[in-house]
């Protein structure tokens, strides 16, 4: 009793009171029903309220728990507004007169639903028009009067949701704050700062929308006069696009858009500023920053469905963009016009270095572009009216590319566009607008051209151009030296051979592509190539190229009529080459013939010399910088010679199936006359093994050993030979796989000599009616193992080696022990006749 009589006691009792009083929530449900039924005549739609909880610090009011505002069934069976909780704050000047007046109105995490109708009305215009029409004063009134003031709305973490008709649609504003008061007598103010999402895709970085303004009363919703300013920033492109298409795009950039909306929502003026900073390709680092900006107004009738008066202003480094006209149900009717004024063509080649990573950084540029367009269609008619007209020129135009050595100048490049006829092609007879249309491109074409341009031959390419929405084609015709042709090729941004060439090529092109996802360019038509030299990685002698005719399809290109020089040979063949022979699944097609080959010439051509590239590198499957073309080659195809020279040996009426792939050579199907007999086999290299690895496996019928006098004129052997052999080895060098080399083989010999080698005192040579055996070949040494000899003296088991060092070691022995050491040079062999005495045994008694 003391302690409460104390000042201290009065000063805690006074601090429990005030805790008991922001904590304690006394139930109020007697109220739920008139808070519901008072909200529900304020708002026009059924309010429901689970509870109600009075507070009454730090001010007066109420706690409602599940506020539902139901939506017009007309609109939506959905909830028109949602929140877990709500605080209902009075205003402390109603109470002093008995009345509950809602001063402000806090919305945790609610939910609203935006939904239009069929007929194009909103569900929120029923309230913004009631509470037009409802005598309110404005929420900061000055004093106390009969009227109730319009409470302060504000709504923390909220979501909006977008629905037409029943479909609710996957965009919607979350994390929103929402603020709504009303200003004055006679007009309301907001502020909204929210993320645009959609339900349907995992999107970040779309950046935040920010909303504020005011509208005034009036008899009319579409007469309501209103002041809005709207922001969209720090919004990534990607994920921008993402957001409106349901895709990424492909584009990268920071966005920021800003504007006006001043008027009645009957007639609304938009001032709208946009800007993308750093635009790129997504895939490409860009060598700058690049910025482009538009600045737009225009006058929007709803009624109409019009824009009237727009206009679009976008500069351009010293020139400009500008689109004017208007728009009535687009794409119903539109009338339309463009106007490029002095842009540079340098910063026409700086935004295409962000869009395509072909274009060579280091290309410069000069030269302006002007041009006058206009787009109208109608439909007062029963057929719509589409005209669309215009012309423009680039004019003092110079490219260069010191990379590429490139230097080009065009005097001008006139274009225009037509709805209607714009020419005839003369290749086809047909109208320039029609051969566009039968590319598939759409009715807006833009006509580029003709343009004559010299590349080393006396008469120039003619160049014309097809530029729709969608697509684009342009044609090349005429003669052109083909170093310059491949350079006007990377240039412009098309993928063109790097390597050193030369040459001359008559062509019949149609590069066509399409805008959009990026696709390559497709290069179509016909080519003609003459006298063309071109350097290969990892050869030490370029390729000639007599003549050869190139088809190119969607599939690929097909080359026919090749006459072409390598290694000291001409070959005559075809080849089918896919589009993007690295990547495709589809190998390399081959049909390939030369009359004479000698393979000591391949050896000279991949031969590795001082200060070059290693030849085996061309077959090296490793991730280093220039990777060899023929490291990542699938080919297959067949080769036959009429003659083939390995080192002294003849080989004729040659055929195989090669197949390379990745570094590794298949030769199946190997088949050859060679000694006056039969060659069948298959042989297989592996290139990206250190050293490289080769094995194969074949047979040899009745060849005739006496050819081999031509390779080696001391060894004398005559006889027909058939064998059955395996071999394996490694290296880079001749030295290097025999060195390494393992081979075996079955040998049989029939009716066969050796002149050089005299077993009997009566000095004929040996002959041979048959001989069966094995023979290996390991470490540059010959051996032969259970070999059998039949003579006119005897058969004979042999054995022994022999080795270009060491010379002969065999021995040769009958059943009885007798026999012969063979030793010396293969040209002058030395026999010695041995006896082995028999051996005795007995039994012991």
């Amino acid at each position: 009793m003391r302690l409460l009589r104390s000042k201290r006691g009065a000063v805690l009792a006074l601090a429990l009171v005030f805790l008991a009083l922001f904590l304690i929530r006394p139930g109020a449900n007697r109220l739920r029903a008139r808070l519901a039924n008072s909200m529900s005549v304020a708002l026009g739609r059924p309010v429901d309220v689970a509870s109600v909880h009075l507070r009454l610090l730090p001010r007066p009011g109420f706690d409602l728990e599940n506020f539902v505002v139901h939506d017009d069934v007309n609109f939506s069976a959905e909830p028109l507004l949602r929140a877990e909780e709500v605080t209902a704050s009075l205003r402390l000047s109603s109470l002093f007169r008995g009345r509950l007046e809602v001063a402000r109105l806090s919305l945790t995490e609610p939910s609203l639903n935006l939904v239009r109708n069929t007929e194009g009305k909103w569900n929120l215009e029923g309230l913004l028009q009631r509470a037009a029409e409802t005598p309110v004063a404005p929420t900061s009134k000055a004093r106390a009067e009969r009227r109730p003031g319009f409470p302060y709305i504000e709504a923390d973490r909220a979501r909006i949701n977008v629905k037409f008709g029943q479909e609710k649609k996957p965009y919607a504003l979350t994390d929103a704050e929402f603020t709504l008061w009303q200003e004055s007598e006679d007009s309301w103010g907001m502020r909204l700062k929210a993320q645009p999402v959609r339900t349907d895709l995992n999107l970040s970085d779309t950046g935040t929308v920010l909303l504020t303004g005011s509208w005034g009363r009036a008899v009319r919703l579409r007469e309501t006069p209103l002041q809005f300013h709207v922001q969209w920033n720090r919004a990534q492109l990607g994920q921008a696009s993402k957001l409106v298409y349901g895709a990424d795009q492909g584009w990268r950039g920071t966005v920021a858009v800003s504007g006006n909306l001043t008027g009645t929502p009957g007639d609304l003026t938009a001032d709208i500023s946009s800007a993308i900073k750093d635009f790129r390709r997504y895939d490409l680092v860009a060598s700058g920053p690049m910025r482009l900006s538009a600045h737009c107004i225009a006058e929007l009738n709803s009624a109409a469905g019009a824009l009237s008066k727009f206009s679009c202003q976008s500069p351009v480094a010293s020139g400009s963009l500008a689109v004017t006209g208007k728009l009535a149900g687009w794409p119903a009717s539109y009338d339309l016009a463009a106007n490029a004024k002095d842009i540079p063509v340098a910063s026409l080649i700086w935004l295409a270095s962000h869009v395509n990573k072909n274009v060579p950084s280091d290309l410069a540029a000069a030269g302006t572009l002007n041009a006058a367009f206009q787009f109208q269609r109608t439909e007062k008619r029963a057929q719509p009216l589409v005209v669309w007209s215009g012309s423009g020129e680039a004019t003092n135009i110079r490219l260069s590319s010191p990379r590429n050595k490139t230097e080009l100048a065009l005097d001008a490049i006139p274009f225009s566009t037509s709805s209607a006829d714009s020419g005839q092609d003369k290749r086809t007879g047909r109208s320039a607008a029609n051969s566009a249309a039968s590319k598939g491109l759409a009715d807006f074409t833009v006509v580029a051209g003709p343009v004559k341009l010299a590349l080393g031959k006396a008469s120039p390419l003619i160049l014309r151009g097809w530029f729709s929405r969608s697509q684009y084609r342009v044609a090349i015709q005429g003669d052109a030296r083909l170093p310059r042709l491949l350079q006007l090729a990377r240039t412009v941004g098309v993928p063109a051979l790097q390597s050193a060439t030369e040459g001359t090529a008559k062509v019949d092109l149609n590069l066509t592509g399409s805008w959009s996802a990026f696709a390559a360019p497709n290069l179509l038509g016909e080519a003609q190539l003459q006298a063309v030299q071109a350097e290969i990685l990892g050869l030490n002698d370029p390729l000639e190229i007599a003549s050869a005719k190139i088809n190119l399809t969607p599939a690929g290109a097909y080359v026919s009529k090749l006459t072409a020089s390598v290694a000291g040979s001409t070959w005559h063949g075809t080849l089918t080459i896919p589009r993007q022979p690295l990547l495709s699944p589809s190998p390399i097609q081959f049909a390939l013939h030369t009359d004479d080959f000698a393979a000591d010439a391949i050896a000279a051509l991949i031969e590795a010399h001082s200060g070059a590239q290693p030849w085996y590198d061309i077959f090296a499957a490793r991730p280093v910088p220039h990777v060899p073309f023929l490291a990542s080659l699938h080919a297959e195809g067949t080769v036959s010679v009429d003659r083939m020279l390995v080192h002294t040996l003849i080989a004729k009426r040659v055929s195989a199936a090669i197949e390379l792939q990745n570094g590794r050579l298949r030769v199946s199907d190997l088949h050859a006359t060679v000694l006056d007999g039969e060659h069948f086999g298959d042989w297989q290299a592996d290139f990206t093994l250190k050293p490289p690895h080769y094995s194969g496996s074949g047979t040899l019928k009745a060849v005739e050993l006496g050819e081999l006098a031509n390779i080696m004129p001391d060894s004398g052997v005559r006889g027909a030979a058939s064998a059955a052999y395996h071999l394996t080895a490694s290296g880079w060098t001749v030295a290097e796989i025999l060195a390494s080399a393992d081979a075996s083989a079955q040998l049989e010999v029939v009716g066969g000599a050796l002149p050089h080698l005299v077993l009997t005192n009566n000095g004929e040579p040996l002959s041979i009616r048959r001989f069966a055996g094995s023979l290996s070949f390991q470490k540059g040494r010959l051996a032969l193992e259970e070999g059998k000899l039949e003579t006119s003296q005897g058969i004979y088991q042999i054995s022994g080696t022999v080795s270009p060092d060491r010379g002969l070691n065999l021995r040769l022995r009958r059943d009885d022990g007798t026999g012969f050491n063979i030793t010396g040079a293969l040209k002058e062999p030395h026999a010695t006749a041995t006896s082995t005495p028999p051996t005795q045994a007995a039994l012991k008694p």
